[in-house]
Parts: structure tokens; sequence; C-alpha cells
């Protein structure tokens, strides 16, 4: 195996899973005080506004949540899974990092992306220069850390500027809560490797993980990076779960929304699916929010083409004995770190099973 035990971890996403499905927050407590007593290493949040293609899911603030998780939780790590400083000043996110790490006593993660626009468009807010502007922003965020009275710093970029700025609550972790950066395009790829201390992508096969985390490490290598960073790095992976007792049956309803969710520039490439190119990516990623929903439409009319032995790759589907092998080739292709969305009806009883069933197998496997 890839992993070794020491690193090898399982977390837990509150994510359209857990918004879809309505869940209280006193639900969503309960379920993160379950994962943090059955041995779980961590607990993320999504950050959305909204979600348009269910108006009757429940949609809340992470940092807020991720801080009420905080408190009634003792072991694990929490992180946003992930957020965007495009609707927020980079310093606002260095400082909600800082306190959820104080609060937790060292237990943040910032999990950042670069946005998109179904969080901005009805807000107004500007999506231009996601990328350029998603660097600096992760640049400035890394500086504001080191910031006090006595040591203010400054900061000179295209999109963002400091003069003699500084916050007041230095983080508890060392050197600095860690950064887990979801990307999946060469470029963004690029800057995972210079200024990540984790990658956190979201709809990969184990063949599209494996060539993204190689291009991770050759920019790594590129940027000169420790080898205690490297060593330290956490290639995560955003992953769904849904347990049932027959698997094909279960898959042969979940199979469409699978593809959807895996449908992606990077994964026709990797598996030779040109002859079904066409959807414009790049549209879809900047126009589709609450009062444009027909490039879902679209997505989901293009994504079918996609062979079923690819999408169920990607997803883990059937009782404990069926998912395992899916969680094994995964860490084959590089992940030390698996962040589930569990799907189905009981939400509760899916989180003891894993912890009780899947994680003691895994956790085995790599000793082995």
């Amino acid at each position: 195996m890839y992993v070794t035990d020491n690193k090898l971890k399982f977390g837990i996403q509150n994510g359209l899973n857990v918004a879809r499905a309505g869940y209280t927050e006193d639900q969503i407590l309960t379920a993160c005080m379950l994962a943090d007593k059955t041995g779980y290493d961590s607990i993320f949040y999504m950050d959305h506004t909204n979600v348009p293609q269910w108006k009757n899911a429940t949609v809340l603030d992470p940092w807020v949540m991720l801080s009420a998780i905080a408190a009634v939780t003792n072991n694990v790590e929490l992180g946003t899974c992930v957020t965007d400083a495009i609707r927020r000043h980079p310093s606002n996110i260095a400082l909600a990092a800082i306190t959820l790490d104080r609060i937790s006593k060292g237990r943040a993660i910032l999990g950042i992306g670069a946005g998109e626009a179904q969080n901005l468009k009805e807000f107004c807010i500007p999506f231009e220069k996601p990328v350029s502007k998603w660097e600096e922003q992760i640049e400035v965020i890394h500086t504001l850390y080191k910031s006090t009275p006595d040591n203010t710093v400054d900061y000179e970029g295209k999109y963002y500027k400091l003069e003699g700025a500084c916050l007041q609550a230095p983080p508890i972790r060392k050197p600095r809560p860690p950064t887990y950066m979801a990307s999946g395009g060469k470029r963004t790829l690029e800057l995972t490797g210079k200024l990540g201390d984790g990658w956190l992508p979201i709809g990969y096969t184990p063949e599209l993980f494996e060539d993204h985390a190689a291009q991770i490490k050759d920019s790594m290598n590129k940027n000169n990076r420790t080898q205690e960073e490297k060593d330290n790095f956490q290639y995560a992976l955003d992953i769904d779960v849904y347990f049932s007792e027959d698997a094909e049956e279960s898959w042969a309803k979940m199979k469409e929304a699978v593809k959807v969710s895996l449908f992606k520039p990077e994964i026709l490439r990797v598996h030779g699916l040109k002859e079904i190119e066409g959807f414009d990516f790049v549209k879809y990623f900047t126009e589709y929010s609450m009062s444009d929903q027909s490039w879902i439409v679209k997505m989901r009319e293009a994504a079918t083409k996609i062979p079923d032995k690819i999408a169920r790759s990607s997803t883990a589907v059937g009782t404990p004995e069926d998912i395992i092998p899916t969680f094994e080739r995964f860490m084959d292709a590089g992940v030390n770190h698996f962040v589930i969305r569990f799907w189905g009806k009981n939400y509760f009883g899916s989180i003891d099973k894993f912890a009780s069933h899947v994680m003691p197998a895994l956790r085995e496997k790599v000793k082995q």
C-alpha cells in the first residue's frame, strides 16, 4: 500500500448529503460527536451560499457550524470543504481559521478553493481571474498568520495589498493551520504543490487521482518544498459512500447522479473519452447559478456518456465488504486521508458501520 498506518486518516463531510437531507443543527452536532467518539480523524463542512439544484436543502455557514462542532468534540480535526476568499477578504478567512484553531485547541484546517459562480452571481460578486486571485489570497492568508502588532506585514499583489497589517490572535498549530487546496487543473495543481499542506478534490477515479497527485509532487519538487513538507502533505479525497445490502440495485438508482458529479475535462483526458467532449466546462463554472440552472441539465445529458465501469470506480456502494476494494484502489493511487459523504437514510448508522467494519480493515491492510 502507498500509505503507512500512521498517515491513513478518515473523516466525515457535512456536504450536499447533509444539506439535501435537511438535518437539523442538533442532528449534525450529534453525528459529529459520534464520529469523534468512534475513531474518525476529521470533520469537514461545505461552504456554499446555496445549492441551486435542491431548493429544499438547508445550507448553513461552515465557520459558525465548525465552531459549534469544536465545542462538542475533542479529537477530530475541523475544516472547511471548501471555503473561498472571493466572497470575503483574505484577512477574514485568516482570522476565521485562527479563531477556529484556538477554539478547537489546535484542530483547524483551512480547506480553500478558487470559488464558483453559483455562490456569487446573484449576489453581484465579480468572478474574474479566480485562479490568479486564489494564489494571492493564499499568500495573504499565510502572511497574516505570522503577523502581530510588533510584526506587521506588507503584501503587494495585483489584486490584494497589505500595508503594516496584523492580526492579534496567533494560531495554536505550528507553523500554521494546514491549508488543503481544492484543485483539478494544471495551474491549480501547480499552486497546490507550491502553497498547500494538503489537497482535497472531489469527483475522482483512482486513475485521475494518481495522475493529479503526480503533478502536485512535481510542483513540490520544482518549488523546493522541504522533505518534511512532502512527508506531511495530505493527499485527501472527498468520496461518496452508500451502504446497501444490494449494491447492484443501489448503483442503478444513483449512477446518473454519480456521472454528473464526476464529469470534468480531466476525467475525459485520463480515461481517453475524447469522443464525448463538447460540453463547455468554462461556461458551466462561470454561469451556473440559481438564476441559470439550464447548465445542470446540459451536464446531465453529457455525463450519461461516461461508461458505468469508470463512474462506479469513483464511488463506494454496497456492504462493507463491497466497498473496501474501492478504498484500496484509492489508497494505491495515493490517498492518505478519506473525507466521506455518507448517503442514505441511516446517517448515524452509516457513520458507525464504517468506523466498525471498514476503517479497521483498511488500517490492517496497510500494516501487511
